[in-house]
């Protein structure tokens, strides 16, 4: 009688199991859900690294609080004068700052005696970063705090390949904006543009990043070794905004305003900053040297495309095509021969021509570099020592280069060959002209040799720099073209 009251308990209890299980189950299965519930679902699902949690990201205060002290308002003032018939500064139309004359201005009508503009101190005993185009040509510099105090800024170095000016004022304990890193910085991101647009001191807007290592050919149309690897955002910035600072939720510096892209001369919804890390190391250079020191590797590149991919033949659209290799550069002493493919500088992956471009501008003559490249489809690797312009890897002299950048040319000696060939001793070709004293005064074309100058024999860069330190007055070039006879004669004044 015990044994089955016992078994029938245990029977009972064994289906009680059974039932509440099923129950259990039944409940617990996950119900159909909607299409907002999956996207809340997968929202919650995302990780997010510490320090950039939704809310913080979305909360300015702390970014704008400590950046405003930070930015201050640039006034340039100019001695009247007449603007020239080869006045193209091709910020008049893109940006529109006051520094440009108004829509319809006669060329011929004076040039504005002041622009309005914006900086970021980048150090507490008064080192100020600007646009260089703020301050270009400027007689006189005032800078006004956000603290409404005003002073007189001097002149430290300008760099127009990078659209990026040094200026100081002489004050301490300044409050400046720490350097973050542009190389983190993901498109998506929010970012804060900090200026004074219209003369409205201490702006704040906010937007994203739009895009990296853009290139806008604002300022190739000047200087052909321009760097342009912009971060693009959509945060509203206007006249006035020129050198203001980009900055992360963190307050960080991640770029210095530059342009925008407009039909009207005013913010149309994309705006363009040079990033920090090749801030940093422009100002660095103009810090200590006064100019800065670029090494270059000696190379025609584009940005490899699908036409170009199938033109070429390439298995992959990634890297950047190396269309020719200059004689003697950093590139071809490191065996990269024309038609390779360059995907990394250093390790970092490149595939536009403005990344690979910005990568290289952070390195100085006689450093050296790894540049990881496919050829015939097989990946190699190739250390280079970066050169200046001028095919050596020495620092160049600011006093040796000024005059001859004012010629707006890139030189180089003659090869062996090119001697050789041409039955010459020495020389220098011009391998580019730019805007400079060379073309808006002569009708000197590329590939001009120069043998000398005011009568005296030029057979290296360094002959040509020596011949025009210290220069004043007019100057004779004599030289020849490689397919013409005879000799020509250009003359021009210092």
């Amino acid at each position: 009688m015990n044994i089955r009251k016992i078994g029938l308990v245990a029977f009972v209890a064994v289906v009680s199991t059974l039932v509440t299980l099923a129950a259990y189950n039944y409940l617990a299965r996950p119900s159909a859900q909607t299409f907002e519930q999956k996207q809340a679902a997968r929202f919650e699902s995302v990780s997010y690294p510490s320090g950039s949690e939704v809310p913080a990201m979305l909360d300015f205060r702390y970014a704008a609080k400590i950046t405003t002290p930070a930015v201050v308002h640039i006034k340039t003032t100019y001695a009247p004068r007449s603007a020239s018939r080869n006045d193209n500064n091709p910020f008049r139309d893109f940006f529109g700052d006051d520094f440009f004359s108004p829509w319809g201005q006669s060329p011929y009508q004076q040039q504005p005696q002041e622009s309005s503009g914006s900086g970021v101190i980048i150090s507490d005993d008064g080192y100020i970063v600007t646009n260089n185009h703020v301050i270009d040509g400027g007689d006189n510099i005032e800078v006004i705090l956000a603290n409404k105090k005003s002073y007189k800024a001097k002149m430290i170095g300008t760099d127009p390949s990078t659209d990026i000016a040094l200026i100081k004022i002489d004050e301490t304990a300044l409050p400046f904006i720490r350097f973050g890193n542009s190389d983190s910085v993901e498109v998506g991101e929010w970012v804060l543009a900090v200026g004074n647009p219209f003369n409205l001191e201490s702006t704040v807007t906010a937007g994203i990043v739009s895009a990296k290592g853009r290139n806008i050919n604002i300022l190739r149309s000047k200087d052909n070794s321009a760097v342009e690897a912009f971060i693009q955002t959509d945060a509203a910035v206007n006249p006035g905004n020129s050198g203001g600072a980009l900055v992360n939720t963190a307050g960080e510096l991640v770029g210095i305003n530059s342009a925008i892209a407009t039909p009207t001369g005013t913010f149309a919804g994309y705006s363009f900053a040079v990033p920090v890390n090749l801030v940093s190391k422009v100002v660095n250079d103009l810090m200590k040297f006064g100019m800065v020191q670029r090494g270059y590797l000696g190379i025609q590149i584009a940005t490899v495309t699908d036409e170009l991919a199938k033109q070429k033949g390439l298995n992959d659209l990634n890297g950047v095509y190396v269309d020719s290799i200059y004689d003697g550069s950093a590139a071809d002493d490191a065996g990269i021969k024309s038609g390779d493919v360059i995907t990394k500088i250093n390790g970092t992956a490149v595939n536009t021509s403005p990344e690979l471009q910005e990568q290289v501008s952070r390195y100085h003559p006689g450093d050296k570099i790894t540049v990881t490249y496919k050829r015939d489809g097989k990946e190699k690797v190739a250390t280079a020592t970066l050169k200046n312009k001028e095919g050596n890897t020495s620092y160049l002299k600011k006093e040796e280069v000024s005059a001859v950048e004012s010629l707006g040319a890139e030189f180089a000696n003659l090869s062996d060959k090119e001697k050789k060939d041409l039955g010459l001793q020495g020389g220098v070709k011009v391998v580019r002209l730019g805007d400079g004293k060379l073309s808006q005064n002569t009708n000197m074309k590329e590939g001009f040799i120069i043998t000398k100058i005011d009568n005296k024999q030029v057979n290296s860069v360094d002959d040509l720099k020596q011949a025009l330190m210290n220069k004043k007055g007019g100057v004779m070039i004599e030289g020849r073209y490689p397919d013409y006879p005879g000799q020509y004669f250009y003359a021009f004044g210092l």
